[in-house]
């Protein structure tokens, strides 16, 4: 008969039972038949229950390890799609969607508030639209488990920090009634019955911001969803830490291209102006300027430096300045104007290159008229004396002409020796425009120069009467018709500068 085994507890099996121990013969007592032990009965099997225990273990040890090899394959899945997000709002979009799965939930927010002060401050929601984040808002300080977090944390994490992120777990609003009753009035208006909120923090920056995830009824987490969150929340934070510095980078960058670009275009009586400017991720180095000058002039400016970046964007700053100061010492002589905008580059840029294209507008002779116009015209006709350093030619628009302009062939500034060509004059009648134009807006309709050059002419000369007669609305209807499906206001490396004076 075999023993009787003790019972298995949950998930653990039971420790096998001491062997029996028999008496040596030598060890019997006078006069005392040895033991005997019972013989098995030849159906029985003693090496069965001893057999079925190491395999039962082995099968527990194979079903945790598959546990361990899920989870982590999980985790990586989760990790890539994060990292594989440029942009902190799809960072914080990214994790909210990966915690809510690990968690079992369906809505949720994060709260971004650094905690050196710098920003950005805001809340993002998951299945929550702005009037429901705005409803979260209500919720006292005190009482909602996100703004408990981001008041109770440190305002930095030291590096090698064990410490565990804190966690604030509300598994039954309704009934809690520690909570604010403006919380569990919130709560039931939107819908959700329980909370968990876990903290987003740096090990290098300090604080990010805070996380929750909302249950449409009563219910916590399981210790391995805590712990699955807890390692993806650790790698999400650093990741969402490393947008909010590149977010911050950015609208520096943005900040200092829109301070060395005119805040606003001049009033010029006779003539009407219209801007438009598309920068890449990068910040480039294209510029437009608009200045008055002495005795009723106009100077005109389009360009661009070689490279991106801040490096760019300051080479661009130096050199627009300068273009101004030349502008205003021999704004009539436009090819000295680029002239001396080459020496400078050469001299203190030596490494870099840049195109240009000066224009210098007066009010022309009443002897002269416009090519394509009448005598009638002549009192009202503009004079324009331009010059070109390997730039685009500009576009004359109006009603009886669509016509490019073609400056003389030139190689850009810094790419000669000493830089010189002659420069070209143009006579607009009343009514018609002047298109000044980067090449970002060739090069981002992705065809063929011929074929971007006939495209922006087709667009111009498409334009209705009304369109063409209002700078404002033939910038828009070129650079939409030149790029359309929304690839005037994508992100791309090819800046774009439009400019449109209609004299």
């Amino acid at each position: 008969m075999s023993a009787q085994q003790p019972p298995k507890l949950a998930g653990i099996n039971s420790p096998s039972s001491p062997p029996h121990q028999t008496v040596p013969p030598s060890a019997t007592a006078p006069h005392q038949q040895p033991t005997v032990s019972p013989q098995p009965h030849p159906a029985e099997d003693p090496a069965g229950p001893a057999l079925a225990r190491p395999v039962e273990h082995l099968a527990a040890v194979q079903d945790r390890l598959a546990g361990w090899i899920s989870d982590l394959t999980t985790l990586h899945d989760l990790t890539e799609r994060l990292v594989r997000t440029d942009t902190l709002d799809g960072a914080v979009r990214e994790t909210l969607t990966a915690g809510a799965a690990l968690v079992g939930a369906r809505r949720g927010l994060v709260a971004l508030e650094p905690a050196d002060g710098l920003g950005p401050d805001t809340t993002v929601g998951l299945g929550l639209g702005a009037a429901d984040l705005g409803h979260i808002e209500t919720v006292p300080r005190d009482s909602a488990s996100y703004a408990r977090l981001l008041d109770g944390l440190p305002e930095a994490a030291g590096p090698g920090s064990g410490d565990d992120p804190q966690e604030i777990a509300h598994p039954h609003i309704a009934r809690d009634t520690t909570l604010d009753p403006r919380h569990r009035e919130v709560a039931a208006r939107l819908g959700y019955a329980a909370s968990y909120a876990v903290p987003l923090v740096s090990r290098t920056t300090g604080r990010v911001g805070a996380a929750v995830w909302l249950y449409d009824e009563p219910a916590q987490p399981t210790e391995r969803q805590r712990h699955l969150l807890g390692l993806y929340v650790r790698h999400a934070a650093e990741h969402i830490a490393r947008q909010i510095d590149l977010t911050r980078a950015r609208a520096a960058v943005t900040a200092v291209r829109e301070d060395l670009l005119p805040g606003r275009l001049p009033r010029v009586p006779g003539v009407r102006l219209a801007v438009r400017h598309r920068t890449g991720p990068r910040g480039g180095g294209d510029w437009y300027d608009v200045l008055p000058l002495p005795e009723g002039a106009l100077g005109l400016s389009v360009g661009g430096v070689t490279g991106s970046g801040p490096d760019a964007l300051a080479a661009m700053g130096r050199l627009r300045a300068s273009l101004r100061a030349y502008a205003v010492m021999e704004g009539e002589d436009p090819v000295a104007v680029l002239s001396d905008l080459e020496l400078l580059l050469r001299l203190t840029e030596p490494a870099r290159a840049a195109t240009a294209l000066f224009g210098y507008a007066e009010r022309a002779a009443a002897s002269a008229h416009p090519a394509g116009g009448g005598p009638g015209d002549a009192g009202s006709a503009t004079r324009i004396v331009m010059a070109g350093a390997g730039h685009c030619p500009p576009l004359v628009v109006g009603p009886r002409r669509t016509e490019f302009a073609e400056t003389t062939l030139s190689a850009p500034l810094g790419m000669l020796s000493c830089w010189e060509a002659p420069s070209i004059e143009l006579l607009l009648a009343a009514g018609e425009t002047l298109l000044l134009y980067s090449d970002g807006l060739l090069h981002r309709t992705g065809e063929s120069m011929d074929r971007a050059f006939a495209r922006l002419r087709s667009a111009a000369a498409g334009a209705a009467p009304a369109v063409r007669d209002d700078p404002e609305a033939l910038v828009d209807h070129v650079l939409h018709t030149v790029l359309p499906d929304g690839r005037a206001d994508a992100d791309s490396a090819e800046d774009v500068v439009l400019l449109a004076a209609r004299f």
